[in-house]
């Protein structure tokens, strides 16, 4: 199973961004599509996450500016990302939690993308 993620860059404060991560592979579902960041320094924290159902759930500092979404059809999830500040520059990670392959469950991480938000 493999991430593939896309969408970060550089941005002004106040800008947005949109990150997509495709989940492509062989695999019979995914329960959670998340996204993490990590900047310079810091633990890798939580964004936001979304099941396969439709439930999310935001780190504070997100609320109100970022929505998570996701296509279970595609395989997909996307974050919109709006009101950026320079406290939201990180390496961005996609993850899926629960990933079903065969009789078991496995979690994957896809590969960073840098999103950097200028003051």
């Amino acid at each position: 199973v493999q991430l593939q993620a896309s969408g970060g860059g550089l941005v002004q404060a106040g800008g947005s961004l949109r990150l997509s991560c495709a989940a492509s592979g062989n695999f019979f579902s995914i329960n959670s599509l998340g996204w993490y960041r990590q900047a310079p320094g810091k633990q890798r924290e939580l964004v936001a996450r979304i099941t396969s159902g439709g439930n999310t759930n935001y780190a504070d500092s997100v609320k109100g500016r970022f929505t998570i979404s996701r296509d279970n059809a595609k395989n997909t999830v996307s974050l919109q990302m709006n009101s950026l500040k320079p406290e939201d520059t990180a390496v961005y990670y996609c993850k899926a939690d629960r990933v079903r392959v065969g009789q078991l469950e496995y979690q994957y991480w896809g590969q960073g993308t840098l999103v950097t938000v200028s003051s």
